[in-house]
């Protein structure tokens, strides 16, 4: 017996190599196995030994906990039942004291019912929420005893004897369940293939299945193909249930079904079969050969496994590997490819030991692997079809070269916002965010999540910070110490008799401002990407987008210019407040880099337009927009910066003889800011010369190949046209309309703070001075001024707001309700404001309820005789 390794880590490390593993004690001494585990050394930090006494390497077994619902389905299988419904809940005035109620979201509510019992749950925003609590209450109600305890290697080895088993029993034949469906095609097989199931449909399409794999070996949760092996020996140990090759990559039951299960489980076809034409792609592991389609011949009386098979020059299904579900989270899309011979093993052999030795001695398909995140070798063919949970019936949707390419483009954050825009060759990722109001499409947080879950990584971690506004911190001091009691109840009533609402004065989010900070991880939880801005922003959400938005323009800057050298990669991070992990963000994008490089490349091979075979009486320098020409009298309505402009549009590939003309892309009404960088430069820069009602047409050069075919139906007619004719893109716009920025808005651009705020604050000095106990706001809007009493020590006792918009009235009672309601916090500013009432009235139109007040306001309010 001799040392091997020692090695001290923190318990938060995880570490690949099968020779060392981190594990948390409470006793002082333990011995397992081949290990041995000295006394904590600091900070529960311990010493781990691996002790050389031959066999087969210790391994980890990884705990995976079960969700309530999965509990239930082991204990009930199909007999569980959920009903989910929607809750129509009343609903609620909102608005104390007005007659303005508002819309509640949708909610759900689910009934399970088991041979013992019916359980409901209560009332959850997501229908799986629901679900998990009645299926958590069941579990209460029967008393079930839930494991907290790892199984062992033996016993996760016998639980997946157990589940093979159950996967070929006579009751799993009719679930409506994935893997079922794959078992009803393979009795449909002909002649030697009848009943053989692939082996690698087991391991992806059964996710208990593939739960124990990775308790057996955690390394499957990385590379799920490793579960092959460990399904094959598991195989041979059932008790004769089953039968497996040593050669190929299948497991049949030995003895036939029941004739009854058969009749009702495996549809009987009576006549011809009926045949099946799927779209797919093939993506060639060459990276200098072409995407292109292919047509699956599925029959209802085959499987259509083994017609992606054939397509990929396999003998049967038993040779395919099909990878993780790629695209959106609901769709089918997998790739399949051909199984390696190194998955075929010697039972004799350990099969943990043999899937170090996994490895391809092929070509890695570059493509492929980048999509799924998983090493895929030899051609592959992209399809979305199978088996779902929902029916027995075979699911499937045409995947398209377009839909190829919109899939690629969706790895990147601009392609990200060009498919929520549905503008893939008009949109671009905004420079700023503005407002919420002004933004359109998906947020670029929600950008960053999808972009961080495409490629594998962890949920993008954000981190808020508040600071305390100077002016407003002193004051807010000053005031705890004048005060030196808690914070008394309030109450605000508001117009018409309406209900009283008490609580405590809440403190403005105006008072503070928030700075946001954004890391990024690998699944490891090693750190790629970290961002804390300068800059801060009066609302949180600001913040958030801001920061967020950083991140997404460095990435995009990164990913045009794949091959940016490292000065120029620094300088650009550094500019947006960003640092880089470079050796982990060059790890986990290093396949990106081969990927765009083709693209790029092939874009640069296309042939454009020369700019002295257009017409240049109308160029725009620096542009590359070539024959403009603007048709259509001048309104005078033309936009400026933070308008909200309305166009119609339409996008064509055109030929250097313009005979032939293919739109790619058109919207009847398309909606942007202008200034915020939310389109191509070219258009911005030809609309900004636009007024209202007039059209014009222009042409730039390419957008790069990718964006191209994402935006064209006709993809192979389009890919033929750039690749043999001298064209370019014709752009031709309508300016529809314009809305004008708002007025807060135009004043944060040219006044710092904003006027409306210096108007406020000027109101608020001099009614404190004032000794005033009670006040009318005339025009009181959303309550700003209001608001802003609130945060500060006054005299006012009362106060009272009047408008004629009852839309205005019900934002200022909102504000003033969750004011005084919500707030607990005893550092809050003191107000000693006991009563705020709301008024639907007029200033112009007397009312008596408005008399003996001790002052009145009236800021930012206009009137028209």
């Amino acid at each position: 017996m001799k040392t091997h390794q020692v090695f001290l880590a923190q318990l938060s490390a995880y570490c690949c190599s099968t020779c060392f593993y981190i594990a948390w004690f409470q006793t002082h001494w333990l011995k397992v196995a081949n290990f041995m585990f000295f006394p904590p050394i600091k900070n529960n930090l311990f010493l781990v030994i691996r002790m050389e006494t031959g066999g087969s390497p210790a391994v980890a077994v990884k705990k995976t906990t079960l969700s309530p619902k999965a509990i239930i389905s082991q204990k009930f299988g199909t007999n569980a039942i959920y009903e989910v419904e929607e809750v129509q809940e009343p609903a609620e005035n909102g608005c104390p004291g007005l007659a303005i109620s508002q819309k509640r979201p949708c909610l759900y509510r689910c009934i399970l019912q088991l041979p013992e019992i019916s359980v409901m749950s209560g009332t959850f925003k997501k229908k799986k929420e629901a679900e998990q609590s009645a299926a958590e209450m069941a579990i209460k109600e029967l008393g079930i005893q839930i494991s907290t305890s790892s199984p062992t290697l033996q016993e996760a080895w016998d639980k997946l004897v157990d589940r093979i088993a159950h996967l070929f029993s006579d009751e799993f034949l009719s679930y409506l369940h994935p893997l079922s469906g794959h078992l009803r095609a393979a009795l449909q097989r002909e002649g030697d293939l009848y009943g053989l199931v692939p082996v690698p449909v087991m391991a992806i399409f059964d996710s208990r299945l593939s739960n124990l794999c990775k308790s057996i070996n955690p390394k499957v949760e990385s590379n799920p193909f490793l579960a092959i092996p460990l399904i094959m020996r598991a195989a041979t140990r059932s008790s004769g249930l089953v039968a497996s090759s040593e050669e190929q990559l299948w497991i049949r039951r030995q003895d036939p079904y029941p004739p009854e299960i058969m009749e009702s489980s495996v549809s009987q076809t009576s006549g011809s079969p009926l045949s099946t034409l799927i779209e797919a792609v093939r993506i060639p592991c060459s990276l200098e050969k072409t995407v292109e389609p292919v047509t699956l011949d599925v029959s209802s009386t085959g499987y259509y496994m083994d017609v992606i098979a054939k397509k990929l020059g396999l003998t049967d299904a038993t040779s395919v590997l099909a990878s993780r579900t790629v695209g959106k989270a609901s769709s089918e899309a997998r790739l399949y490819f051909a199984a390696h011979q190194s998955y075929l093993l010697d039972m004799s052999s350990d099969p943990l030991i043999v899937n170090e030795a996994l490895r391809f001695e092929g070509s890695l398909n570059a493509r492929a692997s980048y999509f799924c995140g998983q090493s895929i070798y030899g051609d592959a063919i992209l399809a979305s079809i199978g088996y779902t949970w929902k029916s027995k019936d075979l699911f499937y949707e045409d995947v398209t070269v377009q839909s190829y390419y919109r899939m690629l483009i969706n790895k990147i954050p601009s392609g990200v916002y060009k498919l929520s825009r549905e503008a893939v060759l008009t949109a671009e990722l905004p420079l700023v965010f503005t407002t919420r109001a002004n933004w359109r499409g998906s947020l670029p947080r929600e950008i960053l999540c999808m972009f961080c879950r495409q490629h594998r990584l962890s949920e993008p971690d954000f981190s808020v910070v508040s600071t305390p506004l100077k002016g407003l911190s002193e004051s807010t001091t000053s005031h705890k110490k004048l005060q030196g009691i808690d914070s008394t109840e309030e109450e605000i009533e508001c117009a018409n008799g309406g209900a009283i609402a008490t609580g405590t004065c809440e403190s403005a989010e105006s008072a503070v401002t928030y700075q946001c900070e954004v890391k990024i991880f690998s699944k490891c939880h090693h750190l790629i990407i970290e961002c804390f801005p300068k800059n801060s922003f009066k609302k949180q959400n600001d913040s958030i987008q801001n920061t967020s938005l950083k991140v997404l323009s460095w990435l995009n800057a990164y990913f045009k210019d794949i091959d940016m050298p490292l000065e120029k990669l620094n300088s650009t991070a550094n500019i947006l407040d960003i640092r880089i992990c470079h050796e982990n963000f060059f790890k986990e994008f290093a396949l990106c880099r081969s990927i765009h490089n083709v693209y790029h490349s092939e874009t640069q091979g296309v042939k454009f337009l020369e700019p002295n075979s257009l017409s240049m009486l109308n160029t725009m320098p620096g542009q590359a927009v070539f024959s403009l020409s603007i048709e259509g009298p001048d309104s005078g309505v033309c936009p400026s910066n933070g308008s909200l402009l309305f166009i119609s549009y339409s996008v064509s590939l055109v030929t250097e003889d313009e005979h032939t003309k293919e739109i790619l892309e058109s919207s009847d009404e398309f909606e942007f800011e202008i200034g915020a960088g939310a389109v191509i430069p070219h258009l911005e820069a030809v609309v900004t010369q636009l007024s209202v009602g007039q059209s014009a047409c222009f042409k730039t050069d390419l957008a790069p190949k990718e964006f191209i075919l994402a935006a064209a139906v006709d993809s192979a007619r389009n890919f033929s046209l750039l690749s043999s004719e001298s064209c370019c893109l014709e752009y031709s716009i309508t300016l529809l309309r314009v809305t004008e920025p708002l007025e807060e808005r135009m004043e944060q651009a040219l006044f710092s703070p904003p006027l409306s705020k210096q108007r406020v604050e000027y109101a608020v000095q001099h009614i404190r001075q004032s000794h005033a106990t009670t006040l009318v706001d005339f025009g009181c809007g959303s309550g700003s001024l209001l608001d802003a009493l609130l945060n500060h020590p006054t005299s006012l006792e009362k106060v009272v707001g009047i408008d004629i918009s009852q839309k205005s009235l019900s934002r200022a009672a909102k504000i003033l309700h969750s004011k005084l309601s919500k707030n607990t916090d005893a550092n809050a500013p003191f107000s000693g404001i006991k009563s705020a009432i709301l008024y639907d009235g007029s200033i112009t139109i007397f009312d008596s309820r408005l008399c003996e007040f001790d002052i009145g306001t009236c800021l930012e309010m206009a009137y028209c005789c």
